[in-house]
């Protein structure tokens, strides 16, 4: 791993630029460069090692954490850099633990729908009750409504706003769905399909493709896990 490379080695494997390359030094991304009487970079196969594993790291696990693992690695700090690997991880199970109750809380509220209840059939559902049934505050309730997600009606005399069985169901929906990341435009589309046609297919739709999503993600950090595996034996043989 000792053999001299130029930036532009580095560079052309990559598929990047010399400026990158010189970026990646500056972060930590690529461990510290001598150089030469005359001041040129010098580098070596253990940075052409480095810039692999850092870009497999980054596809996977994005390039904020892929920074703090490599300047953890090259600061001689393993524990920190497998501590910040350990909690990406962590982050994306817990992403998928979220859709799967998400998916179940959906089912629920699809294939046990009740009949109205008195207060109901009274006018419905008070703002600050249905945003206690779903789990938000009101202001969330109140910005879906300007965003014409949801339409609650008015109480004559005082205004107050009023969510029928069918509408407070919708409200759910939309707190299912932005709890898994969903766009609002996605959500749009979902709601006017529910009121037109009253069938969930789009919603399980949507989460089978966040399903999907999360499974490429997978394997993304496996690989970018494997790709620092074997950086980290490098590195040992090295030195």
């Amino acid at each position: 791993m000792g053999d001299r490379l130029r930036a532009v080695d580095l560079a052309r494997e990559a598929g990047i630029s010399t400026q990158q390359v010189r970026n990646y030094v500056e972060t930590g991304i690529l461990p510290p460069v001598q150089r030469t009487d005359s001041g040129y970079r010098v580098f070596t196969t253990a940075h052409a090692e480095a810039l692999r594993a850092g870009r497999a790291l980054a596809v996977g696990h994005g390039w904020p954490t892929t920074g703090a693992i490599m300047r953890a690695v090259h600061g001689g700090d393993l524990e920190t850099a497998l501590a910040v690997l350990d909690e990406s991880h962590a982050e994306l199970h817990r992403e998928r633990t979220e859709l799967a109750e998400v998916i179940r809380a959906l089912d629920t509220l699809i294939t046990h729908e009740t009949e109205p209840s008195d207060r109901d059939r009274g006018g419905g559902m008070r703002i600050g009750e249905v945003a206690d049934a779903i789990g938000v505050q009101t202001p969330v309730l109140r910005l879906w409504e300007t965003r014409g997600l949801l339409r609650p009606t008015r109480e004559k005399g005082t205004g107050y706003r009023r969510y029928s069985a069918s509408e407070a169901r919708l409200a759910q929906i939309v707190a299912l769905l932005r709890r898994g990341h969903h766009p609002f435009s996605t959500i749009e589309s979902v709601l006017a399909e529910l009121r037109t046609t009253g069938s969930p297919e789009r919603v399980r739709a949507e989460l089978a493709g966040r399903e999907r999503e999360l499974h490429l993600r997978s394997r993304s950090r496996l690989e970018g896990s494997a790709a620092l595996h074997a950086y980290l034996l490098a590195l040992t043989k090295t030195f």
